[in-house]
Order: structure tokens, then C-alpha cells, then sequence
């Protein structure tokens, strides 16, 4: 039942990020082989321009065991895990890079560096994770949010995530991406409280909160992703069965939703992290090289869109 097929890296999405400016971007805990690959990689393809924090003296002898020549390249020079967070989210701090690419570092000592009050880099919206998901042989994409982040979001938090995504999606060329609001019904129940939240965020976007994006839901799975499961339960809305986005109510279903495409599909979950100053590439020692890969094209390009570095 597991996919054996192997991972694929869309083209369309390298087409857009090399067609953009490579993008300054700090690789907090860059000594580190399976890190020092990836980042390697994204700026050999025209990406990023790597700024290599960690221990200088490991990044450089990791660089010539692989044969990368990065003296062209700036290193900093910081300690382990907090120390290379702290010193990555400075950088960022001061319009030195555009993005940051988690390394060797846990995600908590990354995050912690990145939301702390003195590093200047909140925006007054909460952060939250979107994992960019495709399949082999097709460029189509669809962005499960928030399935790293947030565990049980709020009203409030859900309007940021719902609104980071959006800010993504359009970066990546979506003039008005369609938005799922996802529970276990299309109808609202009292008994279901995700579905109660989905219609107060659909309700606020149809306000004005939220723009340039249809914001629709409650919806199962099914009928936000199959037009004929839609059809079939008579659901007229330009989401139903075409949606960019998928916003769970919560990150076990997120987790579980993105994994069963990875494992089932062979799908390229390319993370990323938005709401802060800078785009930040979360990705996993366990993840293939295809997915950090990805996962840099698309911090590189929203980086482009939106910085000001």
C-alpha cells in the first residue's frame, strides 16, 4: 500500500524560484553533513545565497570533505543550538539575510531565537507552518496548513494562519486561491466544534478581514479536494472540490493528513514557516533531499515577493 515512487521536486516551482534573485539566507547550524549538502544544493541550483552559521571550523572541513568550494560564501562563527539560532535570527534582525533555513538545530531552539522580543523580527501575527505538498508527475500543489505549529488554534490564531497561507500562495503566483475550511461535516454542529470555528472564519472573510483569497467551509476532505464528491452532495461554492489550500482546525489532523500523502502518495512536503519578518525553512534530518530542496525554492521566492532585504 505504501508508495514506492520516488520523490519529484515540481519544475514549475524551480522555474519560478531561478527566475527570481538567489536570496540571502541563514542556515543556523550549518556544521552538519546532511545540512551542509542542502544547502549546497539550493545555492549550486540559483536559489539562496547561503550565510553558514555554526562552528567555522566544522563547516569548513564538512565543505572539503564534499568538495564544495564556499569560500565565497560568509560564515559566522556561533556555537551549538542556541547560540547558532540566536545568531541566524540576529542576521535576520538586521537585513542581513531574507530567510532562514533551520540546520542542525532543534526546531524549539530555532523558534525560541526567532520569536524572541529582542530579535525583532515578530510581525503582531502568530507564526504558523505550511507544508507545500505535491505529487510525482504533476505541478499541481496543495498547502495543508497548520500541521507543525499551532496545536489547537483559536479564533484568532486561525485568522493569521488563514492569512499567512494566503500571503504564500500568492507569492507563488495564485491571483486568488481558494481556501478550505476543513472539519468533519459541511454542516455546522454545535457537537463539532471545528465546524463552528470554520463558519466564524468564513464569516469574517466575507466581511473584509481577509482578501484576496475565497475563503469557504466547513468542508469534509473529500469535497474540498474531489469535484464529484462535491457535486454528489449538491455543494455549490468555487472552493468545493478545488482547493489551493487546506486549513485544518488542528495539528493532529494536519500531521496525519500530510503524512498519509507522503507515505501513500510519495508527496513532497516542503515545509515552511510564516508570520515572522523572514520565511523559515523547517525541515527534518528525516526529510529527503527533494523536500529541503523545495522547501528553500519556496522561502527563496516569498522571500523575494516580500522582503526588504
Amino acid at each position: 500500500m505504501l508508495s514506492k515512487l520516488p520523490f519529484e521536486v515540481p519544475a514549475a516551482l524551480m522555474s519560478l524560484a531561478r527566475a527570481l534573485p538567489a536570496q540571502p539566507m541563514a542556515v543556523a547550524g550549518a556544521d552538519h553533513p546532511v545540512v551542509l549538502l542542502s544547502a549546497r544544493q539550493a545555492a549550486e541550483t540559483g536559489l539562496i545565497e547561503p550565510v553558514l552559521v555554526g562552528d567555522a571550523a566544522d563547516i569548513k572541513k564538512l565543505a572539503h570533505d564534499i568538495g564544495w568550494d564556499i569560500s565565497r560564501f560568509r560564515i559566522v562563527n556561533a556555537g551549538p543550538e542556541e547560540k547558532s539560532a540566536d545568531a541566524a535570527a540576529q542576521l535576520a534582525k538586521a537585513n542581513e539575510v531574507a530567510a532562514i533555513m533551520k540546520g542542525h538545530v532543534h526546531t524549539d531552539a530555532l523558534m525560541k531565537a526567532v520569536l524572541a522580543k529582542d530579535a525583532g523580527l515578530r510581525t503582531g501575527k502568530r507564526v504558523s507552518h505550511v507544508f507545500h505538498m505535491t505529487v510525482p508527475g504533476s505541478d499541481r500543489a496543495l498547502m495543508i496548513t497548520d500541521g507543525a505549529v499551532n496545536v489547537a488554534p483559536d479564533e484568532r490564531t486561525m485568522m493569521d494562519i488563514v492569512s499567512n497561507s494566503i500571503a504564500l500562495a500568492q507569492s507563488l503566483g495564485y491571483a486568488e486561491p481558494k481556501v478550505a475550511m476543513l472539519s468533519g461535516s459541511e454542516s455546522v454542529l454545535p457537537s463539532m466544534p471545528s465546524t463552528m470555528l470554520a463558519r466564524k472564519i468564513v464569516e469574517r472573510a466575507n466581511a473584509g478581514e481577509i482578501t484576496g483569497a475565497i475563503v469557504d467551509g466547513p468542508f469534509a476532505f473529500d469535497n474540498a479536494v474531489s469535484p464529484d464528491a462535491a457535486k454528489l452532495k449538491n455543494i455549490a461554492s468555487p472552493v468545493a472540490g478545488n482547493a489551493d489550500i487546506l486549513v485544518v482546525p488542528n495539528i493532529e489532523m494536519g500531521n496525519g493528513l500530510f503524512k498519509m500523502l507522503v507515505y501513500f502518495r510519495s508527496g513532497l512536503a516542503a515545509g515552511v514557516v510564516l508570520g515572522a519578518k523572514v520565511p523559515v525553512v523547517l525541515t527534518s534530518r528525516a526529510d529527503p533531499p527533494q523536500a529541503r530542496l523545495a522547501a528553500s525554492a519556496i522561502a527563496a521566492i516569498h522571500a523575494a515577493r516580500t522582503s526588504s532585504v
